[in-house]
């Protein structure tokens, strides 16, 4: 398995606008950070996790080409808006996309874009081909446009504030952002991880996020083998912050690509 940090960026981005703070102004490229999202490569089936405001470029600075499935963590803005860029796939694919959600996201994404779910033949070539699958429980995805490959994802529930979101997991690798609160049923289902990649804003705290404190002790209970820091505010410079973590958890960087080999 394979996965690419596309962006690990808060909502604003960093550098924010008309800011000169340390981290704004960093020479470090890792303390330039787009919104957050993912690419996941495993067992022959590409999965994008969520549609950042940077998604075409993201997928340019990363060779990001095929796409067999994008899973929404929920609706902000931040995860969403994007999804225009998403008829590129569809171009290049030659079929339509599947996107899994929560019927809430689903709707909230179908009232922000609404063109792109309407059938309108004054406009045929202009918005994406996108099928969107509610998420109950486990699900399959599969490889386009064959179906050949496949893998199972788990939904995770997780608290952003007072917001229900998902995380996901694929084998031994989870994904976790946005939240500040995980479930015992939750829990149990991040055990036994290699890889885990988690919430972590800031120092300060924050209502609807885990600060670098919180996700550090979140990481230990979960206990995987390696942790990585998303979603990261301009607080934090990146490898000065590092030098104060244990030595199985990092933050995070744009670009940064992440081996995950499964259990014999």
């Amino acid at each position: 398995m394979r996965i690419i940090l596309l962006g690990t960026g808060t909502s604003h981005g960093v550098p924010m606008i008309g800011c000169d703070c340390p981290v704004c102004t960093s020479p470090d490229p890792r303390d330039r950070r787009t919104r957050v999202s993912i690419y996941l490569e495993h067992e022959g089936v590409r999965i994008l996790v969520d549609t950042t405001p940077e998604l075409r470029l993201q997928c340019l600075a990363n060779n990001v080409r095929w796409v067999d499935a994008v899973l929404y963590t929920h609706h902000h803005a931040d995860h969403v808006t994007g999804l225009d860029d998403l008829r590129r796939f569809n171009w290049l694919q030659k079929t339509l996309l599947p996107c899994y959600a929560q019927p809430e996201d689903i709707r909230g994404i179908s009232q922000m874009f609404s063109y792109a779910f309407k059938n309108d033949p004054s406009y045929p070539s202009h918005k994406p081909d996108l099928h969107f699958i509610r998420i109950d429980g486990p699900f399959e995805v599969r490889s386009l446009p064959d179906g050949q490959h496949a893998i199972m994802v788990t939904p995770v529930p997780l608290q952003h504030g007072r917001t229900p979101v998902l995380g996901f997991r694929v084998g031994e690798f989870a994904y976790c952002t946005d939240c500040n609160f995980i479930s015992d049923d939750s829990l149990s289902l991040l055990q036994n991880l290699r890889v885990l990649i988690l919430d972590a804003l800031r120092h300060r705290p924050h209502p609807t996020h885990f600060n670098l404190e919180q996700a550090v002790e979140w990481a230990r209970r979960i206990g995987a083998q390696q942790t990585y820091f998303t979603h990261i505010a301009h607080e934090l410079l990146h490898a000065p912050t590092n030098l104060t973590l244990p030595p199985n958890m990092q933050l995070g960087y744009d670009g940064q690509v992440i081996d995950c080999p499964e259990t014999a």
